[in-house]
């Protein structure tokens, strides 16, 4: 039986173990050393005959773009020997779970598969639906070397084209120049972020295996063991979330990054809820810690934009941080914490109020991070009046125009 490619031909696709080499199910039912009544070593035995043939398999589809490596070629042998390696319907399915990482890799994937178990490699392949393109060779099997050497120099050597998809295209773009419609794909990959926030010491100890001689376990087990000496139990000082605080700029000049802005804080607020805080700044400061804890993204930046009264408006950032600094920072909410500021740094007010305020809160936080878009772009100078005046209190000064320097940030507040 031949199939003619996809997902719904796995099924007719079998492997032949006895000779090393990708075929179809014959009539009787047999695949490769297995025969219909599972004879042949069974299973098990099936995999370590045909463990050649599934590891090209998985070599195949690493040259065809697909980010296979030895992890996942482990995890696809594993899952074959779990289930039945004669029946084409679970080496695909036991493919397809270990090695197919993205949507965007099942039809490079079903056109892989169908190629190589019906000896078809190289003519069945598509071209993989990227933007930049690069060429990768794809290996020859045994039987197709075979052909092209009776063939000699009758054609080019057939290539697999391996596109950079949309995802990576966005990667590096700068979010203020986007379409809607990649707008729209960024925030998905925005909600995908996974942050790993700082933490602190805390007071409270938790039970380790080495450190200092926790005295109350240590005697509650000696009690329980009728007053002989044990083994003495150890203890060390837990870690607790450190608190993160978001102020972001909502002004004009800083409107084309709002609503990526408010999405990746709304990502931090739902991965740490009590221990992040946001706010917007403009001509006022306005908390939007509440309004981004809803599950939905969409929902929350329109809870968001109902709070915030000065959207794309002026910018006073001296007296927005004196007054978060009075009302806030102050009272407990910038002590030890990590604080985010995302401006461009063009100040309406005075300079000297906003240099004394970024100072203040520095001594207040544990870390200061200034995240400028602008500084992201080539022939970037730190010239604008606001950004003069806050940078020798900064800690941290940073780009923040793209997914990629978003991801580069995440990395500074966990080591802030």
């Amino acid at each position: 039986m031949r199939m003619a490619g996809g997902v719904g031909a796995a099924s007719d696709v079998g492997v032949n173990h006895a000779d090393g080499r990708a075929g179809g199910i014959d009539g009787a039912g047999r695949a490769g050393g297995v025969d219909g009544a599972g004879r042949a070593g069974g299973v098990d035995g099936a995999v370590r005959d045909a463990t050649g043939v599934f590891v090209g398999f998985a070599r195949t589809l690493a040259a065809a773009g697909l980010a296979v490596g030895p992890g996942r070629t482990a995890a696809f042998l594993a899952a074959i020997r779990a289930l039945d390696a004669a029946n084409p319907r679970d080496v695909y399915w036991a493919g397809r779970c270990t090695m197919a990482a993205e949507p965007d890799d099942l039809p490079v994937y079903d056109a892989v598969f169908a190629a190589y178990f019906s000896g078809r490699t190289r003519s069945a392949l598509r071209p993989r639906q990227r933007t930049l393109q690069t060429t990768v060779p794809l290996p020859a099997r045994d039987d197709e070397a075979a052909r092209d050497t009776d063939a000699g120099d009758q054609g080019e050597t057939p290539i697999v084209r391996a596109r950079a998809s949309v995802k990576e295209s966005l990667w590096r773009r700068d979010m203020a120049r986007l379409t809607a419609e990649e707008r729209a794909e960024l925030a998905a990959m925005i909600a995908l972020l996974r942050p790993g926030l700082p933490t602190r010491r805390s007071r409270r100890r938790r039970a380790w295996r080495q450190g200092a001689i926790d005295r109350r376990r240590t005697m509650r087990a000696m009690l329980v063991a009728g007053g002989e000496p044990g083994r003495p139990a150890h203890q060390r000082a837990g870690r607790r979330p450190r608190r993160v605080v978001l102020l972001i700029d909502v002004s004009g000049s800083m409107a084309p990054y709002a609503d990526p802005l408010l999405r990746f804080a709304h990502v931090l607020i739902r991965h740490r809820p009590r221990a992040t805080e946001a706010f917007t700044i403009g001509t006022r400061l306005s908390r939007v810690t509440r309004a981004l804890a809803q599950r939905d993204p969409d929902q929350a930046l329109q809870g968001a934009s109902a709070v915030i009264p000065d959207f794309s408006g002026g910018t006073r950032l001296g007296e927005v941080l004196k007054a978060f600094n009075d009302r806030w920072g102050q009272r407990g909410t910038a002590h030890g914490a990590v604080v985010v500021i995302f401006s461009d740094g063009w100040e309406r007010g005075s300079c000297d109020l906003l240099a004394e305020q970024v100072a203040r809160l520095q001594r207040l936080a544990r870390s200061v991070v200034w995240v400028n878009p602008h500084k992201g772009r080539d022939g970037y100078l730190p010239v604008q009046s606001g950004i003069v005046a806050a940078l020798p209190h900064v800690d941290h000064f940073v780009a923040g125009h793209s997914l990629a320097t978003l991801e580069e940030l995440l990395e500074v507040i966990r080591g802030a």
